[in-house]
């Protein structure tokens, strides 16, 4: 409806402080024509919306204009009092903040609606964690913070893959969590470039204002550098037959091997499909783990390897026994 859609943008606006017509209309899937024709209205309804030209133009809302804008509907509401990752909360230092804010909210709540949310987190629970929690090293974290938050230059001490450690100053743009694992998002040498959080042995800050880009956003750049480490990362596909009794496994085993896709079961029973693998050695590794459960089809060379691996174990295996 329109009159959600105005409120919307005074409420980007109050929050953004200036936004461009392009901005507005894709924050709210319509066209930039239309937010032109809602700006009208919103200026004839007595708003003081006000149009600035230039490079870093846009629409804002008169200086100190403020409205208060009541009317949450419930389900609003429960996106607010959705449980965050305590991991991350307590990884940042803001878990009791967070709990102080939420009890806020549902004080500030109407009665007629707490009812309703109040309940919110019996019902959704978000835990980040991996089943199998590996000890994360992040001694620098609280100085990564505060850098990234008083925009100031990092001294870091990193390790590389190859265990190598370089050091390099940095300007910190901000911190990603994927996962459980967080990510330091930073620039140097006019690259921007992302930095394991518990590969950073060392970092001191530096008293040295940088500029902020202000076209960086953080949440684009990093979904353009996780697709580009999807592509780069190396595949290796292999067509095969199961055996019924394996799928369940290869299914639950989704970390190791990726099923591409699968057919309707032949004759025997047995299930044709195609799976992928980051290497042709954890191809062979793999499947040589489910004896005669897996038949390959193509690549031929994967066959001819994987049997000459079988023999290997068997040879092995007869020289223990003499």
């Amino acid at each position: 409806m329109r009159a959600d859609r105005l409120i919307s943008i005074l409420l980007l606006l109050q929050n953004n402080e200036r936004m461009t017509s392009r901005e507005l209309a894709n924050e709210l899937e319509v066209t930039e024509r239309t937010i032109h024709r809602d700006m009208e209205a919103l200026s004839a309804a007595g708003i003081p919306v006000l149009a600035e030209r230039g490079k870093f133009g846009g629409w804002r809302l008169l200086e100190k204009y403020r409205t208060n804008l009541t009317g949450l509907k419930a389900d609003e509401i429960k996106t607010l009092l959705l449980s965050p990752s305590f991991q991350h909360l307590a990884d940042l230092g803001i878990s009791n903040d967070w709990k102080e804010a939420r009890q806020k909210l549902l004080a500030a709540i109407p009665a007629p609606l707490k009812e309703d949310v109040i309940d919110i987190s019996n019902r959704i629970h978000i835990d980040t964690s991996t089943w199998r929690q590996t000890p994360r090293e992040m001694k620098s974290f609280g100085t990564l913070q505060q850098a990234v938050w008083e925009e100031k230059k990092l001294r870091i001490q990193y390790k590389k893959a190859d265990k190598q450690t370089i050091e390099r100053i940095v300007d910190p743009l901000g911190l990603v969590a994927k996962g459980n694992i967080w990510y330091l998002i930073a620039a140097s040498d006019e690259q921007i470039k992302s930095y394991r959080v518990s590969r950073i042995v060392d970092a001191e800050l530096i008293n040295e204002k940088f500029s902020r880009p202000s076209d960086f956003d953080l949440a684009g750049y990093w979904q353009e550098s996780k697709q580009t480490f999807i592509s780069s990362l190396p595949r290796f596909e292999v067509e095969v037959e199961m055996s019924p009794s394996i799928i369940q496994r290869i299914n639950f085993t989704g970390r190791f091997v990726q099923v591409i896709h699968s057919d309707s079961p032949k004759e025997n029973g047995w299930i044709p499909a195609s799976l992928c693998f980051d290497t042709e050695q954890e191809a062979r590794e793999y499947i040589l783990g489910f004896g005669d459960q897996i038949k390959i089809i193509r690549p031929v060379s994967l066959r001819k390897s994987v049997r000459e691996m079988a023999e290997s174990v068997i040879e092995l295996y007869n020289e223990n026994e003499e």
